[in-house]
């Protein structure tokens, strides 16, 4: 879906398209269309729009280089798009199967609950938690999840009026031998909503921006060591993921699956070489500068990105494999 909106835009664009191909490797089928080859390849890790001039010069009045900058810019960014909308509109599949619409406002509390004692009120509409701006309901798990020492500060709408609540307390989960684990107990229920074609396309544009956040988050705690680099999966660990998914429910498997499609969308628009957001940084420079970097330049930075990418590949699927063999 990805490669079919830089496909489509590119086309729409007058762009000289070589080939559309599905999966990467050896082709195994392949039908030839006007000046365009459509592929289907070995690997099923991915695929390619070849267009002409997109990585070099060429004078073809056809090719990549030689549209204005916002048509390229527009091939560039097509890709993320479509991983979004594909995104959103699993997650509205997700809201339609659910009773009702889960929704931010605390409902009743559990017997003896904790959060009740330490500042907590029925009623409070959550806004924030340890300042993380709570946009749904899977926010919310996220967030509590997040810190594994059942305190949190959060923030609350109470009466029409934001109200900070310092040290709001949770229990934490015990194992069958009575071991404190750090996972707390979320001591309350929230209100539910009624669905309409409002609070439906309200909600499900939530989690795809909530989805799509989570991801920049996940970055951040790489980066800051949060998460480990041997936390990281490639293709095989995400397709362990996705059975133990589908094992759990056509829910689960879904959310799964629309996590990772937002994933690729805004993942490929970091700023980073051989990434549609790299290639989207030359072209803004591009704008600014009214002339292009020259293609042999930029080639090799989106090579030397490529390749760091490929060895980040093999890293992480060797280590999926080798986790899988050590079960």
């Amino acid at each position: 879906i990805h490669e079919l909106g830089h496909f489509l835009v590119a086309k729409a664009s007058g762009i000289k398209i070589h080939e559309f191909a599905l999966g990467m490797g050896p082709t195994i089928l392949k039908k030839q269309k006007g000046e365009t080859k459509y592929a289907l390849r070995l690997f099923p890790i991915g695929g390619f729009v070849s267009m002409e001039g997109e990585d070099s010069a060429s004078e073809d009045e056809g090719a990549f280089c030689k549209k204005p900058v916002h048509k390229k810019i527009a091939v560039v960014v097509a890709g993320a798009a479509m991983n979004i909308i594909l995104g959103f509109l699993i997650m509205m599949t997700i809201v339609l199967m659910q009773p009702k619409i889960a929704s931010k406002t605390i409902a009743k509390f559990d017997t003896g609950a904790v959060s009740s004692q330490t500042g907590l009120a029925v009623g409070d509409q959550i806004r924030e938690i340890n300042g993380l701006s709570i946009l749904s309901g899977n926010d919310l798990s996220y967030a509590f999840y997040r810190d594994n020492d059942g305190t949190y500060d959060i923030q609350v709408k109470r009466d029409g009026k934001k109200v900070d609540l310092k040290d709001v307390k949770f229990d934490l989960r015990k194992t069958d031998s009575g071991q404190v684990t750090q996972v707390p107990v979320i001591d309350f229920k929230v209100n539910p909503e009624k669905k309409n074609v409002f609070t439906v396309l309200k909600y499900s544009a939530l989690e795809t921006a909530s989805t799509a956040r989570l991801v920049w988050l996940s970055l951040m705690d790489l980066l800051r060591g949060v998460a480990k680099v041997s936390d990281l999966s490639g293709p095989v660990g995400v397709g362990s993921a996705i059975g133990q998914a589908s094992r759990m429910g056509i829910q689960s498997f879904l959310m799964l699956v629309g996590f990772i499609t937002i994933n690729i969308g805004v993942f490929n628009l970091l700023p980073l070489p051989a990434l549609d957001g790299g290639r989207l940084i030359f072209l803004i420079i591009e704008g600014i500068r009214r002339k292009p970097i020259k293609a042999e330049y930029e080639g090799y930075i989106h090579m030397a990105g490529f390749i760091a990418l490929m060895l980040l590949m093999v890293f992480v699927t060797f280590k999926d494999v080798f986790n899988i063999f050590a079960k």
